[in-house]
């Protein structure tokens, strides 16, 4: 078992890793991605989309650390989508009807619809392209984002998201610009398990935290596990809470 210990959006967040998962999982898929960019000889752009819940961002900031202290693998970029939340003033400002009642965006943050997918898609396409660029945060104080808060210029990144493989018009397109795709999917019930815990953390009280998962959080958890396209690995959380390879191989060669 290995013990992580990782920093995700201002909360201290303490994973654990089988040594299954790290040498047969997260080792070789560091390793393909180094192959790969060797053999390209340029920037590599990887995709990694999962459902809220699902654990991503600490797991690339566990892979990225591997990455810096394993043999064979080069150094990864990791990189998240939610510094292009539209702005504060805007979900404030725009609306949508849910049961006959029009409710501002922002009662939804988090929804496909409260991205910027125009910003996005232009910046996914430049750092395909190898463009050494700025690259937007999200500021949970301030509730909006941070322009060029990271300035991408890594031969290896992973950028991950809720709806980077998202089956609707317009995310579809993000997928063309990847070298390598990843998902992760988990039951239902294990995500909202996690993602009340999580809210639990900020400070807020069981009740009023499941109320807040169940209208905000599990409506995204059902889209991503019902409409994210296939990837070129595919990995799922079973009820242990490791990661399993559901489908996809992680063969240098391929």
């Amino acid at each position: 078992m290995i013990e992580y210990l990782a920093v995700i959006n201002g909360i201290q967040t303490a994973a654990s890793y089988h040594e299954e998962e790290v040498n047969g999982i997260f080792l070789p898929l560091l390793r393909k991605l180094t192959a790969l960019q060797k053999k390209k000889a340029r920037r590599i752009l990887a995709l990694l989309s999962a459902p809220p819940g699902a654990g991503k961002s600490t797991l690339l900031s566990f892979l990225c650390h591997l990455s810096t202290e394993q043999m064979g693998c080069s150094p990864i970029q990791i990189l998240g989508m939610d510094g292009f939340h539209r702005r504060q003033h805007d979900l404030q400002t725009h609306f949508f009807e849910k049961d006959g009642e029009l409710l501002p965006l922002v009662a939804i943050k988090g929804a496909p619809v409260t991205f910027d997918l125009e910003k996005l898609t232009d910046s996914v396409k430049r750092i395909s392209e190898g463009e050494v660029c700025g690259w937007p945060s999200y500021n949970r104080l301030l509730h909006n984002p941070t322009e060029n808060a990271q300035t991408v210029d890594g031969k290896i990144v992973l950028l991950e998201g809720n709806y980077l493989l998202l089956d609707e018009d317009g995310w579809r397109a993000l997928r063309s610009f990847a070298d390598y795709t990843i998902s992760i999917r988990a039951e239902e019930t294990l995500l909202r398990q996690r993602l009340i815990a999580r809210r639990i953390k900020t400070g807020v009280d069981p009740e009023p935290a499941a109320r807040f998962v169940d209208f905000s959080d599990m409506p995204n958890v059902r889209l991503c596990l019902e409409k994210t396209m296939p990837a070129d690995l595919e990995l799922r959380i079973g009820a242990d809470g490791r990661c399993h390879l559901s489908s996809g191989g992680l063969d240098e060669g391929q």
